[in-house]
């Protein structure tokens, strides 16, 4: 086996997009950070791949620090000791990440070979897919684009969901930056009712595909499907863009937000694993 590090974030992507992209919804995450990632830090980046003896890669690996490491493989390939042969490599250059998020078996896989009995499982999450929206029932108030009047409060809904998904939050300025940026482009979608209540981000664009994240209803507006309309809302404007699928992560410790989603035709790809080392 043979381990390669890139230093060129173009020359990666070369040799890894094509195969990430066979499988766009488990490899939203990745391909969300070569499509759209800011390249300016891209010298910091870890960047590498496990090749077979016949030059085929059976491993790829990406990390922007501080987040976690990601690993995927091959759609049609079997997890083998290129895990193993990974960990091995990443101590060998003295390269540690914070921990992995990936597919269960590989996150798990990753992690015994990195540090042993030295991590902890962090958090589960279900990556969800929807190829048709199911009939529901919409909550009272119209969907809307996010204004410059938002901003007095959805940075703090930001902050709110991080604290929610048991997420590292972004400071004030940060999250006001973020939501910012947004203005203007018709990806951050506010659920009204006389004030508002519940917001949807649409997140990472593949091919034929699209992620939503950042879905979040303050406490006090909770119960009454809000979040089930925006979301629902965005999904249908995904899907009528002329994308096939449109895809985004359920913590699963909470049932509650899986059943928004399965209400709407969402269904379950796969659990991804989340976990840190204590090294």
């Amino acid at each position: 086996m043979k381990f390669r590090q890139y230093i060129n974030a173009d020359e990666f992507q070369n040799d890894v997009l094509e195969i990430l992209l066979k499988d766009e919804v488990l490899n939203n995450l990745p391909i969300g950070i070569l499509v759209d990632g800011n390249r300016e830090y891209a010298s910091d980046w870890l960047m590498s791949t496990v090749t077979d003896d016949n030059d085929e890669i059976r491993l790829i690996a990406i990390c922007t620090k501080p987040f976690n490491i990601l690993l995927c493989k091959p759609s049609d390939s079997s997890i083998d000791n290129s895990v193993e042969f990974l960990a091995k490599q990443l101590k060998a250059i003295n390269f540690v990440p914070p921990g992995i998020v990936a597919p269960q078996e590989l996150a798990e896989g990753f992690a015994k070979a990195y540090c042993g009995y030295n991590n902890r499982l962090y958090m589960i999450m279900t990556l969800m897919k929807l190829d048709r929206l199911a009939p529901y029932k919409q909550s009272p108030g119209f969907c809307r684009m996010l204004n410059e009047d938002d901003l007095v409060y959805t940075p703090n809904w930001e902050h709110a969901f991080c604290v929610d998904c048991n997420i590292p939050p972004y400071t004030f300025s940060q999250s006001h930056e973020r939501v910012k940026s947004r203005i203007g482009k018709n990806i951050h979608y506010i659920w009204e009712d006389g004030l508002p209540v519940a917001q949807a981000v649409l997140g990472r664009n593949t091919p034929t595909s699209a992620a939503i994240s950042w879905v979040y209803t303050p406490p006090e507006h909770r119960g009454k499907g809000y979040a089930t309309s925006v979301v629902a809302e965005l999904s249908k404007n995904i899907l009528e863009s002329g994308k096939n699928s449109c895809c985004l992560f359920a913590d699963s410790a909470n049932p509650a937000s899986q059943a928004v989603y399965r209400k709407l035709g969402y269904y379950d790809v796969c659990e991804f694993f989340e976990i840190k080392f204590d090294m």
